[in-house]
């Protein structure tokens, strides 16, 4: 059964207001014993402006793009992270103070002061959302090396850079795509290959910010494919996606293949999301694999990681992925690691071998704790020709 967008949202923000109650409840009964009414009054102030900042702002940037909703928005993204952590704390605090009543075992100094408690708590949960920032704006190097037991036609390596989920928009804007090209860059691909999520959720951040240029600075020497993920379908444009990353000598893969330099298959899927925003379903791989000479090594872009046996199935070789985040918000790693096969890293299937990116950038908070965000710097070996 398919949940329509406006369902999901409206679903999405009752729970964004339960959760800011609950924690704004929580704190008032916590500070109001401790504190003159002036301070009570400036805490209802500040709780309702950082409660409010994410959801107005994206109102306003839906009906009146401006920069007062771009400001809200950006300010509130990190008021998401911080809840969030909040809410972990407050949770664990209550079910301790529950267990106390019934059989006690905490410190007098914790359950005379909760004013003391409360506000360490408040400033961990700071400290711990300041180094999150840090750590999502400081992308590392992931290094993998394979071999793919098949010869090429004039290949014996091949130097893969690979990227996923960077999530283009008013949060990671121009000066980190120039990062992040720079970065590419310095690596000296043979290839460039971009899994998906390249935009967060609107189409026009690319000509705007003009992304599309800085795209066109990477300058592998077989060119750079790339295929759509799920936000890219969030703005119900994915063809100006398309129009304008081939602008920037990007080519999108959207169940399709292309053979390099006569010596691989890169095969690109198009999201399996695609039939929730569209009503039309992906083709199954077999059918887009379809001509396809399988003695040569064949690489599969596929953002979602979800459909491992398919590819195994069909005789891939490779399988680049994002999508997970790794969760992104430690500890949503946990949840992740449930629903995929392979959530991040390097697996190995029958006759074929994953690797899972946690992504470069971020959706929602721009705040990564306990992953960091990551480029993918691949060395795939080939079988020598000359053996």
């Amino acid at each position: 059964m398919n949940i329509h967008l406006p369902t999901i949202l409206i679903i999405i923000l009752i729970l964004y207001s339960a959760v800011n109650f609950y924690i704004g409840i929580r704190g008032w009964q916590t500070f109001s014993t401790r504190s003159s009414p002036i301070f009570r009054l400036f805490y209802l102030l500040i709780f309702g402006i950082c409660a409010l900042s994410y959801p107005l702002g994206s109102l306003i940037q839906t009906l009146s793009p401006s920069t007062l909703g771009d400001n809200l928005t950006y300010a509130g993204s990190f008021w998401l992270g911080m809840i969030y952590y909040l809410l972990i704390a407050t949770l664990f605090i209550d079910l301790l103070r529950v267990l106390h009543k019934y059989k006690p075992f905490l410190p007098k100094r914790a359950t005379q002061h909760p004013f003391f408690v409360a506000t360490v708590i408040f400033w961990l949960t700071t400290g711990l959302i300041l180094y999150g920032t840090w750590n999502a704006r400081h992308p590392v190097t992931m290094n993998y090396e394979i071999t793919i037991p098949k010869t090429t036609g004039s290949l014996e390596t091949l130097q893969v850079v690979m990227v996923s989920d960077i999530h283009l928009g008013k949060i990671i804007d121009n000066r980190r795509l120039t990062k992040i090209v720079n970065r590419i860059n310095q690596l000296e691909p043979d290839i460039v290959l971009i899994a998906g999520d390249i935009i967060d959720n609107q189409v026009d951040v690319l000509p705007d910010q003009n992304m599309i240029e800085n795209f066109s600075r990477l300058h592998p020497k077989l060119g750079t494919y790339a295929i759509l993920g799920n936000h890219e379908y969030f703005d119900k444009q994915p063809d100006r996606v398309i129009q304008y990353m081939e602008q920037g000598n990007v080519h999108i893969l959207r169940d399709q293949w292309a053979i390099v330099a006569n010596s691989f298959y890169v095969v690109g899927r198009d999201d399996v999301s695609k039939q929730r925003y569209t009503g039309i379903k992906r083709q199954d791989l077999a059918s887009v694999m379809m001509g396809i000479d399988h003695s040569l090594p064949i690489l599969l872009l596929d953002h979602q990681p979800t459909s491992l046996e398919d590819a195994v199935n069909q005789g891939v070789d490779l399988q680049l992925s994002g999508h997970t985040h790794l969760g992104q918000l430690f500890p949503n790693n946990l949840i992740t690691k449930k629903l995929y096969e392979l959530d991040w890293g390097y697996l190995s299937k029958e006759n074929l071998q994953v690797i899972v990116s946690c992504g470069v950038g971020t959706w929602g908070p721009p705040i990564r704790i306990g992953n960091r965000p990551e480029i993918i710097n691949l060395t795939i070996h080939f079988v020598n020709n000359k053996d």
